[in-house]
C-alpha cells in the first residue's frame, strides 16, 4: 500500500494576519465573532480568524465603492497599475518559502507543491495581467454619416470574488490579476477552511502600493459573508469558483439586480488512453491527473477510459504507482500527498468509496484511511466501473480513480460526454488525426493531448455545461471585468 511519511515539520510559519482587511485597515468583525482554522494534517487549531458577515461586507463594499468612484485606481495611468502589480508579484516571490509553508499548514498540500507549483503559477498570472494593464483599449468604427464613432473598454466596477479552498494563493491571483489590470476594485471572500494566505497577500498588496479600498478581504461563511456579497447592490460583478449547487444559489440571489456573473465549477473529466499511446507518459499523466492536490482539483481526470486491448496491463501499472505514492506530513520533502482539507471532505470521499463497493466496482487498491490523526486517505483505484455508478457520475474531489473500458471510438465519445460537466478532458494517442478529432468532439472547455494539468496564464480556462460559464486566464479572462462603451460624436 501507499507509503506513509511520518517525519515532522521543521518549521511552522508565523500567523500574522487573522483580521478582516477593509479600506487598508486590519479590523475585527463588527460582531466580534471568530472561526477556527484547522491544520488538516494534525487536526489541531492553527488560529482564530475574524468572521465577517453582512455588516462587514457593507463596510468593505463602501470602501471598494469609494475607491472605484472617487479613488485613483481606475483613473491611474494604466502602466502605473501594471507596475504596482509587478511589485506585488515581486513581494510574493520574496516571501515564497513562508507563503508556501502557510499554504501547506492551512490547506494540507505538500509544501514542495505549493513552493514549486502553486506560487510560481500565481506569480506568472499576476505578471501576465500586469502586462495587460496598458493594452486594454477600444476601436474606432466607420459608421454612416458625418460622425466619429469609437468604443471604450472600461472597468465593470466593484467585483465580488468568492474563492475555494483547494488552491488558495493561485485562486487569489486568478481573480485579482484581471480585475486589477482592468481597474476594478475588489471585495473577496476566501474559503473559511483556508483564509490565511489570502490575508497575507492583502498585506503585500498594500505594501506594493495598491491604494486603500481597492482590495478588501472578508473571511467568513457562504450563507453570511458570501451571500451578502452576492446580494449587495454596490457589487457590480461576482466571480465564483466552487460547486454547482452554490452557483445555482448565487444565480438566484443575483437575479434581481442582473449582476454580471462568471462561474468556474466542478468536473468529472474523462482521461482517455488509446492502445497506441506512449503508455509510460499516459500512466504518469493519469497519476498526476487524479492525485494532484490530493484529488481536490475541479479538472481531475477521475474517469480513466482505457482501450480494451491494453486495459489489464495499464491498470496494473496504475495500481502499482498508486500503492507506491507517499502519503504523509505536508512539510516532509518526501511527501507526495497530504491530507484532505477538512473532516467534511474526508467523510464525503470515504462515502464515495463505500458507494463504489456497494454498487459492485472492484477496489483494486486503497480505499482506507492513512494513520490515526489527520484527514489522510489512501490513493484509491476502482476497476470494473460502470457509467451509471455514483463514482463514475458524481464529482468526488478526492484521490479516487474510476477505470472504465472502451473499444469503439464513437461509443467512447458518447460515454465521455454523457455527463452534466464539461470542464476538462485528455487524450493519449500517437495518431495525430485521431487526437484532433477526439479533441473536437469532446464537450469540454480544455482538452489536453498527451499531457495533463498543463496551465498557463495566457491560455483561457473554463467549462461547458454545468462546469460554469465565462473564462479565467488569458485575454478572455479580462472580459468579465470590462464594460464596452460606444461613443458617437457628430462632426457636423
Amino acid at each position: 500500500m501507499s507509503t506513509v511519511v511520518t517525519g515532522r515539520r521543521s518549521q511552522t510559519p508565523l500567523i500574522r494576519q487573522t483580521q478582516l482587511f477593509i479600506d487598508g485597515q486590519w479590523t475585527p468583525s463588527r460582531s466580534g465573532n471568530t472561526f477556527t482554522t484547522i491544520d488538516p494534517a494534525t487536526e489541531e487549531v492553527i488560529a482564530q480568524v475574524a468572521e465577517g458577515d453582512a455588516a462587514d461586507v457593507e463596510m468593505a463594499v463602501r470602501a471598494a465603492r469609494r475607491a472605484f468612484d472617487d479613488g485613483p485606481w481606475p483613473r491611474m495611468n494604466a502602466r502605473e497599475r501594471g507596475r504596482i502589480m509587478l511589485r506585488l508579484a515581486d513581494l510574493i516571490e520574496a516571501e515564497i518559502d513562508e507563503l508556501a509553508a502557510l499554504e501547506a499548514l492551512d490547506n494540507g498540500k505538500p509544501v514542495r507543491d505549493a513552493r514549486t507549483g502553486d506560487i510560481p503559477l500565481a506569480l506568472d498570472c499576476l505578471r501576465y495581467y500586469a502586462g495587460w494593464a496598458d493594452k486594454i483599449h477600444g476601436q474606432t468604427i466607420p459608421i454612416n454619416g458625418n460622425y466619429f464613432c469609437y468604443t471604450r473598454r472600461e472597468p465593470v466596477g466593484v467585483a465580488g470574488q468568492i474563492i475555494p479552498w483547494n488552491f488558495p494563493i493561485l485562486m487569489v491571483a486568478w481573480k485579482w490579476g484581471p480585475a486589477l489590470a482592468a481597474g476594478c476594485t475588489i471585495v473577496m471572500k476566501p474559503a473559511e477552511q483556508t483564509p490565511l494566505t489570502c490575508l497575507r497577500l492583502a498585506r503585500l498588496a498594500q505594501e506594493a502600493g495598491v491604494p486603500d479600498g481597492v482590495i478588501n478581504v472578508v473571511p467568513g461563511y457562504g450563507p453570511t459573508a458570501g451571500a451578502a456579497i452576492v446580494r449587495h447592490p454596490g457589487i457590480d460583478k461576482v466571480a465564483f469558483t466552487g460547486s454547482g449547487e452554490t452557483a445555482q444559489v448565487i444565480m438566484r440571489q443575483a437575479a434581481d439586480q442582473l449582476k454580471r456573473l462568471t462561474f468556474e465549477l466542478g468536473g468529472k473529466s474523462p482521461n482517455i488512453v488509446f492502445a497506441d499511446a506512449d503508455l509510460d507518459a499516459a500512466a504518469a499523466g493519469a497519476h498526476v491527473g487524479i492525485y494532484l492536490n490530493q484529488g481536490q482539483c475541479c479538472c481531475a481526470g477521475s474517469r480513466l477510459f482505457v482501450e480494451d486491448r491494453i486495459h489489464d496491463a495499464f491498470v496494473e501499472r496504475i495500481v502499482a504507482e498508486s500503492r507506491s505514492r507517499r502519503v504523509g506530513d505536508p512539510f516532509d520533502p518526501a511527501t507526495q500527498q497530504g491530507p484532505q482539507v477538512d473532516r467534511a471532505q474526508f467523510d464525503k470521499i470515504m462515502g464515495y468509496v463505500d458507494a463504489g463497493r456497494r454498487e459492485g466496482a472492484t477496489l483494486a487498491t486503497g480505499g482506507g484511511r492513512v494513520g490515526e490523526r489527520g484527514f489522510f486517505i489512501q490513493p484509491t483505484v476502482f476497476t470494473n466501473v460502470r457509467d451509471e455508478m455514483a463514482i463514475a457520475r458524481e464529482e468526488i474531489f478526492g484521490p479516487v480513480l474510476s477505470v472504465l473500458r472502451f473499444s469503439d471510438i464513437d461509443e467512447l465519445i458518447r460515454r465521455a460526454n454523457a455527463t452534466s460537466f464539461g470542464l476538462a478532458a485528455a487524450v493519449w494517442t500517437r495518431d495525430v488525426t485521431r487526437a484532433h478529432d477526439v479533441a473536437r468532439r469532446l464537450r469540454a472547455g480544455t482538452v489536453w493531448v498527451n499531457c495533463y494539468d498543463v496551465f498557463d496564464a495566457a491560455a483561457p480556462f473554463g467549462g461547458f455545461k454545468q462546469s460554469g460559464f465565462g473564462r479565467e486566464l488569458g485575454e478572455r479572462g479580462l472580459e468579465p471585468y470590462l464594460e464596452h462603451k460606444t461613443v458617437t460624436v457628430s462632426l457636423a
